[in-house]
């Protein structure tokens, strides 16, 4: 199998996990998380434990650090997200995810937990490990690209 056939296969099966586990999206104002789609966007870009700066943020979501950085306060204030001194650098801030804003993403996620818990339910559980295994390590790989640029 060449490195081409890997890279159909990731294109390929990540929209059918997608689409099978996808719910409609819902406004902001009508659940108690109240975060948007795009706050959600933000989010799901974030951490627990690897920080990243706001301008790597914004850089990576195409949009200016002035635009994301209300965004950020709004965020902070709810306890989404935290802002720290940077590991490698104490003037420079990093944002990480805190548990509340993991809760938020959870309950707001455009994966419907009850659709994941079943795709996981048929898998047994040695599968279950290695396919959330695959997962983490592409998702560390994905850091690293991020990182990077």
């Amino acid at each position: 199998m060449s490195k081409d056939d890997d890279i159909h296969d990731v294109q390929r099966l990540y929209p059918q996990i997608y689409v099978a586990c996808h719910t409609d999206h819902v406004r902001a104002v009508s659940t108690e998380w109240r975060i948007s789609s795009q706050d959600a966007s933000i989010l799901v870009h974030l951490d627990r434990e690897f920080g990243l700066s706001p301008r790597d943020l914004a850089r990576h979501l195409g949009v200016a650090p002035s635009t994301l950085s209300a965004a950020i306060a709004r965020l902070s204030k709810f306890g989404y997200l935290s802002s720290v001194p940077g590991d490698k650098d104490k003037r420079r801030r990093e944002l990480r995810l805190t548990a509340r804003g993991a809760e938020a993403i959870a309950a707001t996620s455009v994966l419907d937990a009850e659709r994941v818990r079943e795709l996981l339910k048929r898998l047994t559980s040695p599968e279950q490990k290695a396919a959330l295994r695959g997962l983490a390590l592409l998702a560390r790989a994905a850091r690293q690209i991020r990182e990077k640029s």
